[in-house]
């Protein structure tokens, strides 16, 4: 079972994440924090395995937290800053999810977590194999799967059109350029859009209505 320690200032917050845990098989709730110094003795007394430690904590950053803990740390913060996610991944978080996120998510991390531990689970000397296969697990499901009903593969030309592409376009360029209806093409960018991969923008002609456009945004 792998005992985790939950960190965040808001009370009802740190319930709705101790029951997102609950639910997920192999794991539970060690304890809850709801300040740095609190986070401190609850990590000292009881040990646990991982913290879901957030950055906005009353009496000190959470980040400015994460190196003392010396244990393993996804953060899990309304902080979208640049900054914050850089300096939680330079402290040593093994993931960074952002609020507000659903019960799959959160498991899908956990669940990649405990896969990685496995990988480590054993007394004898790692290959770079060995090491490459933990990495893989620890982020494994960190990109959403494709809607109900959508291809992965449809997903991924889409996505790329719009990385290469250094303007924003439509679904019906987009769907020129693919070869398939503005329909589907719209489809599959409203889904990126809801996933935050793209933004969504107004495009606005000379006569008309306005049209929608995107940008790859990852």
């Amino acid at each position: 079972m792998i005992r985790t320690l939950i960190v965040d200032d808001d009370f009802r917050v740190a319930g709705v994440h101790a029951g997102f845990v609950t639910e997920v098989p192999g794991f539970a709730v060690a304890g809850i924090a709801h300040t740095a110094a609190e986070a401190r003795a609850r990590v000292r007394e009881l040990s646990p395995d991982l913290v879901l430690l957030d950055v906005y904590l009353p009496d000190e950053p959470g980040l400015s937290v994460l190196p003392d803990l010396q244990t393993d740390t996804i953060v899990l913060s309304a902080a979208t800053d640049p900054r914050s996610i850089g300096a939680a991944i330079r402290a040593g978080a093994l993931n960074y999810l952002i609020k507000p996120f659903t019960t799959r998510q959160l498991a899908e991390r956990l669940t990649s977590y405990a896969r990685y531990r496995g990988q480590l689970a054993n007394d004898r000397a790692l290959t770079q194999d060995d090491v490459d296969r933990a990495y893989r697990a620890l982020h494994d499901q960190d990109r959403a799967a494709a809607p109900k009903g959508q291809s992965s593969a449809t997903s991924r030309l889409v996505s790329e059109q719009l990385r290469n592409s250094p303007v924003p376009l439509s679904a019906a360029e987009i769907a020129g350029e693919l070869g398939m209806a503005r329909a589907t093409a719209q489809r599959y960018l409203t889904a990126l859009a809801e996933s935050g991969a793209v933004e969504m923008r107004l495009r606005y002609g000379a006569t008309g209505r306005p049209e929608h456009e995107y940008l790859w945004a990852g």
